[in-house]
């Protein structure tokens, strides 16, 4: 099973990288396969490439989805 996060751009770095943050979580990645990447911009990682940019609110939206299945899973299992 894939998944792809929505992380927002906190930094851009040389060589087509930028440090992103999910959660409090700063990360590293690509960027170099999107044009015109900006701070703050939210996109869409998958094995640590941004692949699309995404609106901030659809970001958020995808997040708090994420976050409610994590919860249930986790009551699930305790």
């Amino acid at each position: 099973m894939c998944l792809a996060i929505p992380v927002r751009i906190t930094e851009l770095l040389p060589d087509g990288m930028a440090r992103a943050e999910l959660d409090g979580v700063t990360m590293t990645i690509g960027v170099m396969m999107l044009d015109h990447v900006a701070i703050d911009d939210y996109v869409i990682t998958h094995v640590g490439f941004a692949i699309a940019r995404i609106d901030p609110a659809e970001a958020q939206h995808t997040l708090e989805m994420i976050r409610s299945a994590t919860q249930e899973s986790d009551e699930a299992t305790a």
